[in-house]
């Protein structure tokens, strides 16, 4: 949960600064910002989402043994560091960058654009479902645009588990696992993630978005505040 919490962080951070930096609140820059902060965030999202992948997989399956290698993320990504060092921790950070950098360019593009399209506005009687609606269908829209990435990033992380690595590369892990299972395993479990997806993703945008206009408006007040009243002309 802390992981989660400091990665939307500098997310939004990033995303915020990349939009004043470049100068002018356009779709094209707003798909550009949301992909810069795609691209950072993966150097701490790649290592996260491998130790989740690694935990889930410990103790089921192929992988089934009598005890469990992780007591907790920590100690799987410290052992996974002393087995395959630097280059284990970072395994699927290509796919993962692959997957990150486009998706959050959508992500904040489909944001701005519905928000601006419902007119989102502070004083709006109908803020909070309209913001939960933009920000539930930008996750939706996100996670279209690269899910087939994700669930390659997916087998290259849990592959090797058992001691045998069953992938070349990206690309033969494409190829073999549409030779196995067709083209429909791209997509096994999208139906899943975007339930998941659209609640999630509305909650954190309407926060966020929330939280900013509070801040903006009460700095708003305090700047108003702090200008001396213009003293009204007194009658003769």
């Amino acid at each position: 949960m802390m992981g989660l919490t400091f990665i939307n962080a500098l997310v939004f951070g990033v995303q915020g600064n990349t939009i004043r930096y470049l100068g002018s609140d356009t779709p094209f820059n707003q798909f550009l910002a949301g992909a810069a902060a795609g691209a950072i965030q993966c150097v701490i999202c790649c290592p996260m989402e491998l130790a989740k992948t690694r935990m889930q997989l410990q103790g089921t399956g192929e992988y089934k043994s009598k005890s469990k290698n992780y007591k907790n993320s920590l100690d799987c990504l410290v052992k996974i560091h002393r087995k395959e060092g630097l280059r284990g921790i970072n395994r699927g950070m290509v796919t993962t960058f692959l997957r990150e950098t486009p998706s959050f360019g959508f992500y904040f593009l489909t944001y701005d654009y519905l928000t601006r399209y419902l007119g989102c506005e502070f004083n709006d009687n109908f803020i909070i479902p309209k913001l939960l609606f933009a920000g539930g269908m930008s996750g939706i829209v996100s996670w279209l645009s690269t899910y087939p990435i994700d669930v390659i990033k997916s087998r290259l992380q849990a592959d090797g588990i058992g001691g045998v690595n069953n992938y070349n590369g990206i690309l033969d892990c494409v190829r073999k696992s549409y030779q196995v299972e067709g083209w429909r395993v791209f997509t096994r479990g999208l139906t899943s993630t975007l339930l998941r997806a659209f609640p999630v993703n509305a909650a954190t945008f309407a926060t966020v978005t929330l939280f900013l206009m509070y801040m903006r408006s009460e700095n708003t007040i305090k700047e108003c505040d702090a200008v001396p009243a213009i003293q009204q002309p007194t009658s003769m």
